[in-house]
């Protein structure tokens, strides 16, 4: 018998679609593979005899059916496995960043602005904040051992502390 391409796709081709549809679960890929299965199928019966070209058919569809659900199955466990990847490096970022302390890392960058700017100060208003601030001396005593009023020392640490928060003002954030 001589085939054309209009009695194969009027015999076979509603079978063939719900066939595939009922494997594939895809309307669009369902019809591309009867499609193309049918192509294949009539180059097939143009060059060779085919007895049965119902069951070649079924046997065509039927491959081409299992190769698109077989890459269907590579393409999911690609993006399982990217989906992982990116979960892990999320909570490796998620982890260094809690992990990181600011004031760790800025501490010895602090350190040196501080000691900078202390150094820049005149001696007086250094010595009081030092007196004051590190060997934590009440500002009667500090008064007493400088020689001066209970004001002045008030003064010289106002002073101080304007210079630090002026020298400091891109980490008060950390503080």
């Amino acid at each position: 018998m001589h085939w054309t391409f209009s009695n194969i796709y009027t015999q076979y081709y509603q079978r063939s679609l719900l066939f595939v549809k009922s494997y594939v679960r895809d309307d669009m890929a369902a019809e591309d593979i009867v499609s193309e299965t049918m192509i294949n199928l009539w180059n097939t019966l143009e060059k060779e005899q085919v007895e049965y070209p119902h069951a070649l058919l079924l046997s065509m569809l039927k491959n081409a059916a299992l190769n698109y659900l077989k890459h269907q199955d590579i393409k999911r466990e690609a993006m399982e496995n990217m989906a992982t990847w990116m979960m892990r490096d999320l909570k490796y970022r998620i982890d260094t960043l809690e992990a990181c302390d600011p004031e760790e890392i800025f501490s010895a960058e602090i350190t040196q602005i501080v000691e900078k700017t202390l150094a820049s100060l005149p001696h007086r208003t250094r010595r009081v904040f030092e007196m004051r601030r590190y060997d934590l001396l009440p500002v009667k005593e500090v008064a007493e051992s400088l020689s001066l009023n209970p004001k002045s020392v008030e003064y010289h640490l106002t002073k101080a502390l304007k210079a630090l928060r002026a020298a400091l003002n891109d980490y008060r954030p950390l503080f």
